[in-house]
């Protein structure tokens, strides 16, 4: 049986027609390109020169091929989704989407937040992620850099499927948390009152979170709330100006090498290592 047909089958077992689930990224483009467009006037005017023409390109080419890996995948990520609820101890009806909703999208902040702190501490996700952090500028458009081999970390979200959470609302949770990311991509919205800041993660703290500057590397991973930051001591508040991109910068504007160059380094030095404690330092220790 292939993934389309067992997707049907959960489909009609569940009792969910596909076009029922909402595509809120969808929606969401035509505002997402329009405060792109806005914050290259602005910053023209305000003569803050962050839209380099080669850079932007790489991220809008970056960003088309993820949306292409995504529709790819987009069967079987509902595979994973829908049975997971199939098998879950307990189930949480679509009758209690409001009270479900927003517990679900703390429960995944949650788990993208060890998602996205695990792949600055491990290689082998550090290179499905470093595409991400490769720029040098640091505008809407780098929230497109996303890499193509980024879908791994579906593995950090199944415990919260598996929590019983309705297929619809863990999608439109998901989807919101997505979203998010695109707002805190810029530098023209400086800090936010102290309530927001505390709680929320803001471009203040995405700033710091991009930036190569020695006290600000590996800090503040939170997606939607950055009190989890806090809670685990990786909280950084924004105070010298941010230096964006990687230590070890790539030098090109090529999106294939831009996303695989650090596959390319981890096999090539896992390949070399001696002994196997040796290759798994090489594959799995810290970038």
């Amino acid at each position: 049986m292939s993934v389309r047909e067992s997707v049907n089958n959960l489909l009609v077992e569940i009792g969910i027609e596909e076009g029922q689930f909402p595509e809120i990224i969808l929606y969401a483009v035509p505002v997402m390109l329009s405060l792109v467009l806005l914050e290259f006037i602005l910053t023209r005017k305000k003569h803050i020169f962050n839209y380099q023409g080669k850079d932007f390109w790489s991220s809008v080419a970056i960003g088309a091929g993820n949306l292409v890996v995504n529709a790819v995948l987009k069967t079987l990520n509902l595979f994973v989704i829908l049975y997971c609820y199939k098998i879950a101890p307990y189930k949480i009806p679509m009758e209690y989407f409001w009270v479900s909703l927003i517990p679900c999208m703390i429960l995944l902040d949650f788990a993208r937040y060890w998602a996205h702190r695990v792949a600055h501490e491990s290689r082998f996700l550090w290179a499905t992620h470093v595409t991400h952090h490769s720029s040098e500028n640091y505008t809407f458009a780098v929230s497109f850099r996303l890499s193509w081999t980024q879908h791994i970390k579906i593995i950090f979200f199944i415990p919260v499927a598996l929590m019983g959470f309705h297929p619809i609302i863990f999608v439109i949770a998901h989807q919101i948390e997505v979203l998010y990311q695109f707002w805190i991509h810029t530098e023209l919205i400086r800090k936010l009152p102290k309530p927001i800041e505390y709680i929320f993660t803001t471009p203040s703290h995405h700033r710091v979170h991009h930036a190569r500057n020695d006290k600000y590397i590996d800090k503040n991973y939170g997606s939607t709330f950055i009190i989890w930051d806090r809670i685990f001591g990786t909280f950084q508040p924004e105070e010298e100006a941010p230096e964006y991109g990687i230590k070890k910068p790539v030098n090109t504007y090529n999106p294939v090498i831009l996303v695989f160059h650090e596959w390319v380094d981890v096999i090539r030095d896992t390949w070399h290592a001696r002994g196997f404690k040796a290759k798994m330092k090489a594959m799995f220790g810290r970038p």
